[in-house]
């Protein structure tokens, strides 16, 4: 089997850097590059997958402020709209009072 490091589609770079340019639907050289493969790509869903957590994180309590916030106002606007129906339910009271 083939190192990666030894194939001609693998360039190292600064600080043990790989770019691989293989392609597993073109050019792939040995079954067990597509395992690698495989693995490389799940690293990186991996890792994107931690960003976008650490991210959410972040995001979190700004979430939670501005959940409490619209609580808060949708709150105030169903006091403010009470006497509507508190009205409503005197007078249907006063129509089978009669």
């Amino acid at each position: 089997m083939i190192q990666c490091k030894d194939c001609e589609f693998c360039e190292m770079g600064p600080d043990n850097h790989r770019t691989f340019k293989c392609d597993p639907f073109v050019n792939i050289k040995e079954p067990e590059c597509i395992a690698k493969w495989q693995l490389i790509r799940l690293d990186m869903i991996a890792a994107m997958y931690r960003s976008m957590q650490q991210s959410q994180e972040k995001l979190a309590p700004l979430q939670d402020k501005l959940l409490k916030y619209m609580e808060r106002e949708i709150g105030d606007i169903d006091e403010s709209d009470k006497w509507k129906v508190d009205d409503e339910d005197g007078q249907d009271k006063d129509d089978k009072l009669i």
